[in-house]
């Protein structure tokens, strides 16, 4: 119970952080472009984690054996898949980002709460029916939160729902590698294994220029250091023992925590629709803590 607890948090802080680096996001579109942006950002990510593994190998030397050839090839294959995924599924976004609405964006984005699950069928991890209501009230919570106006699916917004897709399968991967390694080291070669291939791809097609880069330098901290660098290890930490899907929803908070933090930083005003939504998603989370019956003594 303790470990859940532990793990709910971490995940909340999470998303807590991916909120906020929402406005990082959309502030960097205005000096770089999407894949400069997650190049740069994801390098500095793994750049942060580098000191603290260097300490902890240190301290591995003294207090714990080394990792085997095994443990080491889980690593680097776990490592390397987490950033494939992430590559796609953040350049994705941050491509469509550029011209779609943020409110609708946020929205199909978030749709990998449903995916999770239902890609979790085939995986044999089942959900138990409190799991499948929640999943339902935070999709409706999170419409009423990010949709304004008549919803409709334009070209720019298929690349959320395929970016949607690549996030959902980033939490299958980090469900089914993070018992098996280092959360940490992980981590750490996600980024840079994300930040090679997006600075491989701006390269070719975005040509950046490192005045560009420097200009962009607040909303890069943020996004590298916090976001990424603190933000994605704690979601590899947090979802080590987590039901994909329980994680899934706790994650998707993000989309309240950029709302209220545009409340409380910015002055913007909450409509009575986005207290609703987030009233709903809230309760869905909490109704999605609750156990099975078959667990419950």
């Amino acid at each position: 119970m303790k470990q859940q607890i532990r793990s709910a948090g971490l995940l909340f802080l999470t998303a807590v952080i991916w909120g906020v680096a929402f406005v990082a996001q959309s502030v960097g579109m205005d000096y770089i472009r999407p894949f400069t942006f997650n190049g740069v950002r994801c390098i500095l990510g793994g750049m942060v984690l580098l000191p603290y593994l260097f300490f902890l190998k240190k301290l591995q030397k003294n207090t714990e054996k080394k990792e085997n050839l095994k443990e080491k090839k889980q690593l680097l294959i776990g490592g390397i898949c987490c950033g494939i995924c992430l590559c796609m599924a953040s350049n994705l976004q941050q491509i469509a980002l550029q011209s779609a609405a943020v409110g609708k964006a946020g929205f199909l984005t978030a749709c990998y709460i449903v995916l999770v699950p239902i890609f979790g069928l085939f995986l044999k991890k089942t959900c138990s029916s409190y799991i499948w209501v929640s999943v339902g009230l935070t999709l409706w919570g999170l419409y009423l939160l990010c949709v304004k106006g008549t919803f409709f699916l334009e070209a720019v917004d298929y690349l959320l729902l395929l970016s949607a897709l690549f996030f959902a399968v980033h939490i299958l991967v980090i469900d089914y590698f993070s018992p098996l390694v280092n959360g940490v080291k992980m981590a750490c070669i996600q980024f840079f294994i994300c930040g090679f291939f997006s600075l491989a791809t701006a390269a070719v097609v975005e040509k950046p220029q490192f005045s560009q880069i420097l200009a962009a330098w607040l909303p890069l901290l943020y996004a590298g250091v916090l976001s990424c660098g603190v933000g994605y290890t704690l979601q590899i930490v947090g979802q080590k023992g987590m039901n994909p899907t329980i994680a899934s929803l706790i994650l998707s908070l993000e989309s309240v925590v950029s709302v209220l933090a545009g409340w409380v930083l910015l002055g913007q005003k909450m409509t009575g629709r986005e207290m609703i939504g987030c009233g709903i998603i809230f309760a869905a989370i909490i109704l999605a803590q609750i156990p099975p019956k078959k667990e419950v003594s």
